[in-house]
């Protein structure tokens, strides 16, 4: 039993950092929130319905980035991008090149990505977040392997999303210094206790 009795809403404008120690069921959470996985008692709804009856409806409005990078070493960034955004709406060219530029890897677009360090990978996989994305965005660590300017930067990215309305769902051991309004904290250490504030 990794979490019991959890109950919580996330409503536009809002992002949710799951806390824990390791082991405690934050990645597995995420997973249950992103329909990879479907918990073994209770529900998650998507705007009031059960997410098991809205498979199209989430893949239109969910954006996952995992732990791993999630990208293909042979292919280049552009490739990756061009690839991952097939997903839910193709991007031209020049958006992913400004995407790259945004995450500081001008310049490296068409290059195989297996020649990249760990933090530009992780950069390529952020990318998407400055692509025509979805509404929720689902990140699991987002923060492994960049520098201090680029914590800096997807911390801010992340707080702008929200503050026009997107909603946030992530984990890291990091500690947020940039956070929006609607900024909450579920620790599943203390899981027993409703979450719904």
């Amino acid at each position: 039993m990794l979490f019991e009795r959890l109950d919580f809403a996330l409503h536009a404008g809002e992002m949710l950092q799951i806390a824990g120690p390791n082991g405690s069921g934050k990645t597995s959470l995420l997973r249950l929130l992103a329909g990879l996985m479907q918990p073994t008692e209770g529900e998650i709804r998507l705007a009031g319905k059960p997410l098991a009856e809205q498979r199209g409806e989430l893949t239109r409005n969910l954006l996952w980035v995992g732990h791993a990078a999630g990208i293909k070493g042979l292919l280049s960034p552009e490739e990756n991008l061009a690839w991952l955004c097939a997903l839910h709406t193709p991007e031209s060219r020049e958006a992913i090149w400004r995407a790259l530029e945004a995450v500081g890897l001008r310049g490296f677009e068409d290059v195989p990505c297996h020649t990249l360090s760990a933090g530009q990978q992780r950069r390529v996989a952020l990318a998407r977040l400055y692509l025509d994305a979805p509404p929720l965005w689902v990140l699991d660590e987002p923060f492994t392997a960049l520098d201090k300017h680029g914590v800096a930067q997807l911390e801010e990215h992340l707080a702008r999303h929200c503050e026009q309305g997107g909603m946030v769902v992530l984990t890291t051991h990091h500690s947020l210094t940039r956070k929006p309004a609607g900024y909450r904290e579920l620790d599943l250490a203390q899981a027993g206790s409703t979450a719904d504030e």
